[in-house]
């Protein structure tokens, strides 16, 4: 597929791997104006940059590529997404293609299927890997059977770094919030999630698709 012209920012915590997708954007005639390994610097690069396309990972260090993603389309509302996650799970694919991600991507695609998702986006269509197609449209059309579906994007956002065994403090540092505002949120999550402690959380993530075990 030929990519002549598309301007890509990427971010992604990995080194070896924005470097993988700069070689397939290269090779497919895209060129790579701006790469970063957090989510915050990727919106401020984006304001730099002009992109026409960003190539974002959901799981990065500090706020993370949704809450990224959130900030980034309030800052440029037609800005054009593709999420990428190493995780095969339904809920985060619907957060992000809810708050307004233009395609959604699991990391296992093969180099062609990622190539193909990029033109998709930077054509401004839409995208949904095939493999999270029929799961992410059974969980749309289920409604919130499942309780994380009840969280707010900021619960889901500080549930996903707690989950990672952060600590409630870091979390705090992460988002710029107080710790206090941060036990709140967990608070409300336990509440949803039913559940009592940080071991139970990250149960919940795992079994969910939404962290490794």
């Amino acid at each position: 597929m030929s990519l002549n012209g598309i301007r890509v920012l990427l971010a992604d915590d990995h080194a070896m791997v924005r470097l993988g997708f700069r070689l397939l954007l290269e090779g497919a005639g895209a060129s790579v104006v701006a790469e970063t390994d957090s989510g915050e610097s990727a919106v401020r690069l984006f304001a730099e940059s002009n992109p026409d396309l960003v190539v974002m990972d959901v799981s990065m260090p500090g706020i993370g590529g949704l809450a990224a993603l959130e900030r980034l389309l309030l800052w440029e509302s037609k800005a054009r997404v593709l999420m990428l996650s190493a995780h095969h799970d339904d809920i985060v694919p619907v957060r992000a293609l809810k708050l307004g991600a233009r395609g959604y991507l699991c990391k296992r695609a093969l180099p062609e299927e990622f190539l193909r998702a990029v033109g998709e986006v930077a054509r401004d269509r839409r995208y949904l890997d095939p493999e999270l197609a029929q799961a992410v449209a059974l969980a749309q059309l289920s409604g919130s059977a499942n309780p994380i579906e009840s969280l707010t994007e900021k619960e889901l956002a500080v549930f996903l770094k707690l989950a990672e065994g952060r600590s409630v403090n870091d979390v705090a540092d992460d988002f710029c919030l107080s710790p206090s505002t941060v036990g709140t949120h967990l608070y409300h999550i336990k509440q949803k999630l039913n559940v009592q402690n940080a071991a139970e959380l990250t149960l919940v993530a795992v079994r969910n698709g939404l962290i490794e075990s």
